[in-house]
């Protein structure tokens, strides 16, 4: 079985020169589809993000510690997969540009909680429309149902309740 169809950006003869490309026993793998898709994602996805003031680990950051106040930096590492040492320089940077704050908290002084600031929810406003339009853009291949059913799956792989 080849793979087949037409690429999401470039002419006709690269499209058609994939068109006839086998990867064998690839093309009923999981991980190697997941990892095809998820770089056909993002490709669509970062095309909409493409902003210098705010990359997109910046953004999932931010918008985790805005939903979830209070959350302690190793949990949201945890979650992310992001090493714990890059966690801290991140979580530094976006300190240092006023987008969120560390805050100790009285009844645990070993415990570090992060907050958004007022700087950070204006700048994730700023960015929700732009998030929407991406996201529809990334998965324009799939109806509203297989929508659905698709981030179903996907929350369900990732250990995460249904929606």
């Amino acid at each position: 079985m080849s793979v087949t169809g037409a690429a999401i950006v470039g002419d006709e003869a690269q499209a058609d020169a994939k068109a006839g490309l086998s990867f064998g026993p690839f093309e009923d793998s999981i991980g190697f589809l997941l990892r095809i898709a998820q770089l056909t994602v993002f490709e669509r996805t970062f095309a909409e993000l493409q902003r210098n003031d705010l990359r997109i680990g910046e953004l999932t950051l931010l918008l985790a510690i805005r939903e979830n106040p209070g959350v302690r930096q190793g949990v949201i590492a945890d979650v992310l997969k992001i090493k714990w040492s890059n966690m801290t320089k991140l979580v530094r940077s976006l300190e240092e540009r006023g987008l969120l704050e560390r805050v100790v908290p009285p009844h645990d002084r070993r415990a570090i909680e992060l907050r958004i600031t007022g700087a950070g929810r204006t700048l994730i406003e700023g960015f929700m429309p732009l998030m929407r339009r991406a996201d529809e853009r990334a998965l324009s291949m799939l109806n509203g149902e297989e929508r659905h059913q698709f981030l179903a799956l996907l929350r369900k792989v990732c250990g995460w309740p249904p929606l």
